[in-house]
């Protein structure tokens, strides 16, 4: 059995720590959105990401994303080629035979009719796996709409279930829930499921991932109780939702926020006693009482700072915690005392940091990062360890068909 770790130090900084995903190789052929997202994530455990781009003059197709965004494309590799052209068709295909994922996010539809689709693919590397993410899918009503993150949080469900504006307009959140979560970790699970398959058949797989499903699948405590017993979750419906003045955010004297998510009885009770409210304790769920509570509960909040309450609440069994801002977050005791933040260096923008590889069973680098230079691609490295010759490659250059 492996040694574990010395206590305090994080399990994915160990020295010599074998990554999780370590030869596996991956094609991406998406710049931004879920796929990219996901192909992120795998890289970060370890697998070895090829981006997969037009050459120059078709690049129109892709946006090129600031060089800070995801993690400044840390640890990835790039290939420019034109899948249009036969001779760049199967250049990629040669890089496929070498893969064990592909990722792509193209509209359902044109990688068939560009000639690399699941069927073309397959036939090449029969072990390959397959994801196509789309907004809907590659079948049904919907899945030639274009759309993005905040498209799929209304279609399911999210935007609805959650608190209104004072007019009832639905908010737009703070993140890209529905690419993040709905796409990218919902393509990560898929294609992790996938490869343990084949680890004991052989076979590949074609994961259709729609955005708009996994974010359903998020909605499934809401939307399963509306199947289940008719009742229309909606904004304060539940106790998740806001119905219960023990379960929001308030207002404190300095103008920050705090949340209170005390759930259990005993968490609430505690609450109660220590902010001078212990008449509420055994009120948890009277809705009669919630108007009133809200109103105490913000009056009382109303009366110190922030930093107070969260001293003497946070680690008294409350479940009281602040909301913080993006530069709180990033000078926060607790993401730091967890090594959450790495260096990086850009050859323009020089030093800074970024969010390292934090989910479990990552591993990284006790080295500055870089970031990855655009302007430079690995095409002619790949396609030589794929089998094509210093000719056939010099060929292709001439003719524009990689670069």
């Amino acid at each position: 059995m492996e040694a574990r770790p010395e206590a305090g130090a994080p399990e994915r900084n160990r020295p010599g720590m074998k990554e999780m995903l370590e030869g596996t190789t991956v094609l991406d052929l998406a710049s931004v959105g879920p796929a990219a997202r996901a192909s992120r994530w795998l890289a970060d455990y370890g697998a070895t990401v090829v981006k997969v781009g037009p050459v120059p003059k078709d690049t129109r197709v892709q946006i090129t994303p600031p060089f800070y965004a995801y993690s400044a494309h840390r640890r990835m590799q790039r290939a420019l080629v034109d899948m249009k052209a036969p001779e760049g068709r199967e250049a990629f295909l040669r890089l496929v035979e070498q893969a064990d994922v592909l990722i792509e996010s193209f509209r359902p539809g044109v990688v068939d009719r560009l000639g690399i689709g699941w069927e073309a693919t397959s036939a090449r590397n029969p072990r390959l796996v397959y994801c196509s993410t789309s907004g809907f899918g590659q079948t049904g009503p919907r899945s030639q709409w274009a759309g993005h993150d905040l498209n799929y949080l209304g279609v399911g469900g999210f935007l609805h279930c959650t608190g209104r504006g004072a007019d009832g307009q639905p908010p737009v959140p703070g993140l890209t829930l529905a690419d993040s979560a709905g796409g990218g970790m919902h393509a990560v699970m898929a294609i992790l499921a996938a490869l343990v398959r084949r680890s004991t058949t052989g076979e590949g797989a074609f994961l259709d991932v729609s955005i708009a499903d996994g974010v359903l699948g998020l909605m499934a405590l809401a939307v399963d109780e509306y199947l289940a017993t008719g009742e229309e979750p909606a904004p304060r419906h539940g106790l998740l939702t806001g119905r219960y003045a023990c379960y929001d955010t308030y207002p404190t004297r300095d103008g920050r926020w705090l949340t209170v998510a005390a759930i259990e009885p005993r968490f609430w009770a505690n609450l109660c006693v220590l902010v001078g409210l212990p008449q509420w304790a055994a009120h948890q769920e009277d809705d009669a009482a919630q108007d009133q509570i809200r109103a105490e509960l913000r009056e009382v909040f109303l009366t110190r700072d922030l930093d107070d309450w969260i001293a003497e609440l946070s680690p008294a069994d409350t479940c009281v915690a602040p909301v913080l801002t993006v530069p709180e977050i990033a000078a926060d005791e607790q993401f730091l005392a967890r090594d959450d933040y790495s260096d990086a260096h850009d050859a323009t923008a020089g030093d800074f940091q970024q969010v390292g590889p934090v989910f479990a069973g990552m591993t990284r680098s006790t080295e500055p990062y870089e970031a990855r230079d655009m302007t430079v691609t690995d095409t002619d490295a790949l396609l030589r360890a794929a089998g094509l010759a210093d000719d056939e490659l010099r060929k292709l250059h001439e003719t524009g068909v990689i670069a």
